[in-house]
């Protein structure tokens, strides 16, 4: 019984071998032979595209309020609006994550979107106006345009993705105006808003090849609660409120770089500069994609004052809290060829809304503070590298946050350089980003807060309100030697908003001479700056005259400005005293005879400190710094303060003349490579130059996280 069950199933396995071995020969061939099916599309890594579409208005009135001056709201004024549908069209950038179908990254966009203009033109009053029932609006311009940065999560099935986004935007202010009306002629400057600008929306998106994909999106654009202000100068005025909210469609192309970030074929270098096949922390990347986010409170006590003024400290104590975040991306355009992308999100306020000393406490938050995150392009520039060597290429230890060198950091694409080469930079950047750097001291989001240990006190460098400016800037570096210049646009007006758009009508000359050196076996920098601020500025004494001429106190800088040119430099040392222990010192003077132009309420100043690496104590992603700084001004200077004047960062309506003098001190405990808490202490001894004010201790709390 039992070998007849094993006969029959042996005779089963047989019959099956048999059925198995007939359909594999009788099949048709594409069952058995067919290609796998494509791989899945890695959404991973940078992409960059262009986009068109259209915006929709959401809300189409228009209305001028009668304000102060008018006794009723019969005095209003209705114009047609003059928003409609119009065509968007512009250029995005992202990066993606991706895990599974699970897809997650950061996208920044910059579209222009028509059908946003002010009403212009003749329009009927309100019967309020009977001897002349019209009026006329004349619009100059407006920001016809939204920028974003957003963050984009969503599922990828096969080669299609389903995302949701949202972000901080920006864009979308009623430019500056003129209202006739009943004979008289009311004016407006840009619409301001206290709302957060946001998008958000949804998109599909599709891999129709293996580098390309197609996409719609939907986006909810809230550019925010505009206000304009109308004044005729006689102490009557209107004002408006524009909702500008809209619905936008777009469908955009984008080319995706993939996660592989190596240029294909190029030799890649090691820890020393050696040839290898890519295990090095140097390799030849085709774009760089970085940020970060600072976020600092920032708090005093109670102090001595014998007064405050209107840009002091409040003497009664004050905390406030403020919020930097960047994404830094790069894109290679050819050999030794790139262009940097720097949107920026920026929240809250330095401490007393960045005034009360002259070497002011918080460099790491935006001086512009708002309660309400926005957003902005801080930075957009081309950078090209041009070899001097024509030999072969290595790795080059330079110094400095943003200094060009190898490895891949924050407005920098990792790849071997000729170690004698040109550097060109144009584009919007900040002046610091290549002049007066000091790796001991120089960038507020890792190491010293005050200003006056990250840039010489007395460099009164071309910036807008936010420190970045237009400019070119080229660097000649040899073996032991460099050689920097640069031009940059100054402001339109001192310490403005904006940067004077007429090329080379008011701008600063710039130039650099640095030489490297061995002291004792350990490595060290000497740096000689010399500026040159041509623009329309008051000369301080004739300030004083005018004020003393005509009564009108107190004095002021817009009072007499002309054509003039303010010069100054210094010095920048930096000295490594043992590995993972450095020595940094400045010094420099300005002529204090003329008014701050963009940066600086100091005319003289010396500073140095200590900084030490925490691989000295066990612990190498700590930090420790000691600094001081002694700074000054000019004769002229001190009577303009004493007199009640104000400036940039100071004022407080009178002055006890005493040269500022401030003393920082951190520790900044790492957690890892990208994250750390600092712990900041500040003693500022005769703040503003005020020795009637004073000693203020400043206590911070800085938490930064980066990839």
């Amino acid at each position: 019984m039992k070998a007849s069950r094993r006969a029959a199933a042996s005779r089963l396995c047989l019959s099956a071998i048999f059925c198995v071995a007939l359909c594999r020969c009788f099949a048709p061939a594409a069952v058995f032979a067919a290609e796998p099916p494509p791989p899945i599309f890695n959404w991973a890594g940078l992409y960059i595209g262009a986009s068109l579409g259209a915006g929709v208005s959401l809300n189409g009135g228009e209305r001028l309020q009668a304000g102060s001056g008018f006794t009723s709201f019969a005095f209003d004024l209705y114009p047609a609006s003059n928003s409609r549908t119009g065509v968007t069209a512009g250029a995005q950038a992202g990066y993606n994550w991706q895990s599974g179908p699970w897809v997650w990254g950061v996208e920044t966009d910059f579209s222009l979107l028509d059908g946003r203009r002010g009403p212009n033109g003749l329009f009927i009053a309100s019967p309020a106006y009977p001897a002349l029932p019209f009026f006329t609006l004349t619009p100059h311009s407006s920001a016809n345009y939204f920028a974003t940065i957003r963050g984009r999560a969503g599922v990828a099935i096969d080669r299609a993705l389903i995302y949701l986004t949202g972000g901080v935007a920006s864009g979308g202010a009623r430019g500056p105006e003129t209202l006739a009306v009943n004979g008289a002629v009311f004016s407006a400057t840009w619409s301001q808003s206290s709302r957060m600008k946001y998008a958000l929306g949804a998109g599909f998106e599709y891999a129709f090849a293996h580098d390309w994909s197609a996409r719609a999106e939907y986006l909810f654009l809230s550019q925010s609660l505009n206000t304009q202000i109308f004044d005729d100068g006689a102490g009557s005025t209107y004002f408006s409120r524009i909702r500008n909210e809209n619905h936008v469609l777009r469908f955009g192309l984008n080319y995706h770089f993939g996660e592989a970030n190596e240029i294909p074929g190029a030799i890649q270098y090691g820890q020393n500069g050696r040839r290898g096949h890519g295990d090095g922390e140097d390799k030849e990347e085709q774009y760089s994609v970085h940020a970060q986010t600072t976020n600092v409170v920032q708090a005093y006590p109670k102090f001595r004052a014998a007064y405050d003024g209107p840009n002091s400290f409040p003497s009664g104590g004050l905390a406030n809290v403020g919020s930097t975040s960047n994404l830094f991306a790069g894109l290679r355009l050819w050999e030794g060829g790139a262009v940097y992308l720097n949107p920026e999100i920026d929240i809250g306020y330095g401490v007393a809304d960045s005034v009360g000393a002259a070497s002011y406490v918080d460099g790491a938050v935006a001086k512009v503070g708002r309660t309400a995150p926005y957003m902005r392009f801080q930075r957009y520039f081309l950078r090209q590298v041009i070899g001097l060597d024509g030999g072969e290429k290595g790795r080059d230890p330079d110094e400095g946050s943003r200094s060009e060198v190898l490895e891949s950091v924050q407005n920098q694409i990792s790849g071997a350089v000729d170690k004698d080469r040109l550097i060109i930079t144009l584009g919007k950047f900040a002046v610091g980003d290549v002049f007066d750097d000091n790796v001991y001291a120089h960038d507020p989001t890792t190491g010293f807060l005050n200003f006056a240990f990250n840039t010489l006190g007395n460099f009164d460098y071309a910036a807008d309100s936010w420190g970045y400016t237009y400019g070119l800037a080229t660097e000649w570096k040899q073996s032991w030697w460099t050689v920097r210049g640069g031009v940059f646009q100054l402001s339109t007006v001192p310490n403005g908003l904006d940067i004077e758009p007429q090329l080379f009508r008011q701008f600063m000359g710039v130039g650099e001479i640095e030489a490297r050196y061995e002291l004792l076996g350990q490595p060290g920098a000497i740096k000689f700056l010399g500026f040159g601020d041509n623009g329309y500025l008051s000369k301080v004494g004739d300030d004083i005259n005018f004020a003393f001429i005509t009564g009108q106190f107190p004095p002021t800088y817009d009072a007499a400005r002309k054509r003039s040119v303010k010069v100054g430099g210094g010095i920048n040392v930096k000295q490594q005293l043992m590995p993972h222990l450095g020595f940094f010192l400045r010094a420099g003077m300005s002529d204090g005879r003329y008014e701050t132009v963009d940066y600086t309420d100091i005319d003289r100043t010396v500073s140095f400190g200590l900084v030490g690496g925490g691989a000295l104590w066990g612990r190498e992603d700590d930090e420790i710094g000691l600094a001081a700084a002694f700074s000054g001004l000019h004769g002229d200077r001190v009577r303009y303060f004493g007199l009640g004047g104000v400036s940039v960062y100071i004022g407080d309506g009178a002055l006890a003349y005493g040269g500022e003098k401030n003393m920082e001190a951190y520790y900044k405990l790492g957690f890892g490579k990208n994250m750390d808490a600092t712990f900041d202490y500040q003693l500022l001894v005769n703040p503003a130059h005020n020795a009637a004010r004073g000693p203020v201790n400043v206590f911070a709390l800085r938490l930064r996280a980066a990839f």
